[in-house]
């Protein structure tokens, strides 16, 4: 009880000094340590530690809701994940299914207007999690005050390149001109077409690196790294980052 107490309040103080005004639009989370989770964990199953992911996840959406977080875009399942054993590919898929159909009737998501949109090649994912992720999209399709992005079956080298594909094809169709091609053309083709670039990009789990992660979007992205692993990660943690964010001088292009 006593220790709650303490918590409340740390979290209270560092809470304190935040500025609404300097608080980032779009924040972006590389979800990392979900297996180290389970290990630690004395080796439970991988996929609870996953599923342990998905809470956190629905924590991090409150927290960014009460901040003022208009945007959040999570890196749930990369192109090489497909490459992990049979059993927790299965159990990720499964927990798709599950959270994207609770997604469609969940209050908070219908509340606070969140749109719910899957980035990457959803065509490599099975059937019944595409469903899923449709039966979620179409339910928020007509909200437009919050976003929430999850990036499955993506790989920010592929992503580039699908863009490039669909200008090359324009140009040929005689749609464009080479020309036309520029920063904004590609922009508008990638899988996060219409959304801002993140402000803000955090990574748990204590790995310093991108991952293939929003390459082109994160030109200007500011970077924090922390080693919480991602199913132990608590709202000052959250806090820390932007924070973080908040004490940095932005300077674009430099």
């Amino acid at each position: 009880m006593a220790e709650n107490i303490l918590y409340r309040l740390y979290e209270w103080y560092i809470s304190r000094n935040l500025v609404p005004e300097k608080m980032p639009k779009h924040v972006a989370f590389i979800m990392d340590g979900n297996r180290r989770y389970s290990k630690l964990q004395g080796n439970i199953d991988v996929v609870k530690g996953h599923e342990m992911g998905v809470n956190i996840l629905e924590k991090v959406m409150d927290w960014s809701i009460e901040l003022g977080i208009e945007i959040i875009t999570a890196y749930a399942f990369s192109t090489e994940n497909f490459n992990r054993s049979k059993h927790e590919i299965d159990g990720l898929m499964n927990l798709f299914v599950i959270n994207f159909k609770r997604l469609v009737d969940n209050p908070k998501i219908h509340k606070y207007e969140v749109k719910v949109k899957v980035v990457g090649r959803t065509e490599l994912l099975p059937d019944n999690v595409k469903e899923a992720i449709k039966e979620a999209e179409d339910a928020t399709a007509q909200y437009n005050k919050r976003f929430l992005n999850l990036a499955i079956g993506y790989d920010g080298r592929l992503e580039i390149i699908d863009s490039f594909k669909k200008i090359i094809k324009d140009v040929q169709d005689g749609k464009i001109s080479i020309d036309d091609v520029d920063e904004e053309l590609v922009s508008k083709n990638l899988y996060t077409a219409g959304l801002d670039d993140p402000n803000l990009i955090i990574r748990t789990s204590g790995e310093e690196r991108l991952s293939g992660f929003l390459l082109w979007q994160s030109s200007y992205s500011e970077l924090y790294f922390c080693e919480t692993l991602w199913p132990e990660l608590r709202k000052v943690d959250f806090i820390r980052a932007i924070r973080s964010y908040q004490a940095r001088e932005r300077r674009f292009g430099a």
